[in-house]
């Protein structure tokens, strides 16, 4: 299916590895022109080589709400106006209540929701003026079901998934979608640092429904599809992408 979005210019965050390579990859197969980042050179250079000629790599540390402005800056340099922003970053420490320091929300809270805010507030403002765009923010299932030992991911993505949900509704009249998409167990780098190899180790996979690991290219493929001219209906949607483990109703 033909997503409508050949001609398109896009900025993804923290997309050397995982889940948003794999969301730049979908969209540059869809002819966008996707500007890219991640905080070693070697290694974002490597990745927009790997996913081919519209793919433009940037250096930039999108881990706190300055990093996040001047990544959308960057990108909108590079390939000029956007029309789609993918937001994305890493994780913050594991712990729990007892064993995580008040100190340790700050950091948490600039990584997984002032980033996202402070790279929306960068880019939505021209989507806005040109009248269509999409902003898709990878986030965890975690804000639909907490996970044990992560309650700094756990706080600041419930957090920015309310921004997200609030400016989806003041937006949507512009021609502005927002949207996130939760991913559950995926076979990237974070989820090997957490978990091990969750492939090789049945405990990691028990409560999947589909009995596998989810394979980051058909992440990707979501994170296009929200992007896409078909999906011009859906905003202020918080899909779970995790083989069916999320076991609630709503």
């Amino acid at each position: 299916m033909d997503l409508g979005l050949s001609g398109r210019r896009a900025a993804v965050a923290a997309a050397s590895a995982g889940l948003g390579y794999a969301s730049a990859a979908a969209l540059a197969a869809e002819g966008v022109t996707v500007a890219i980042c991640g905080r070693d050179r070697g290694r974002i250079t490597a990745a927009a080589a790997a996913i081919g000629p519209n793919a433009v790599p940037l250096v930039c540390d999108v881990g706190t709400s300055r990093g996040g402005s001047a990544f959308v800056a960057q990108a909108q340099e590079a390939v000029g106006p956007l029309d789609i922003l993918v937001t994305n970053a890493g994780g913050p420490p594991a712990g729990t209540f007892a064993s995580t320091p008040l100190e340790s929300y700050g950091p948490a809270l600039e990584l997984n929701l002032l980033s996202v805010v402070a790279m929306c507030s960068a880019a939505v403002p021209g989507m806005q003026e040109r009248g269509w765009g999409r902003v898709v923010a990878i986030t965890s299932i975690s804000v639909r079901q907490p996970i044990p030992t992560l309650i700094l991911s756990n706080t600041a993505r419930a957090g920015v998934t309310g921004f997200l949900k609030t400016l989806a509704r003041e937006v949507a009249r512009d021609g502005v979608t927002v949207n996130s998409a939760q991913p559950g167990l995926h076979a990237t780098d974070r989820v090997r640092q957490l978990y091990g190899d969750p492939a090789a180790a049945g405990a990691a996979t028990a409560g999947i429904p589909t009995g596998t690991i989810g394979d980051p290219a058909d992440f990707g493929a979501v994170v296009a599809f929200l992007c896409s001219l078909q999906a011009r209906y859906i905003t202020g949607a918080h899909l779970q992408v995790d083989g069916g483990a999320y076991g609630g109703l709503l």
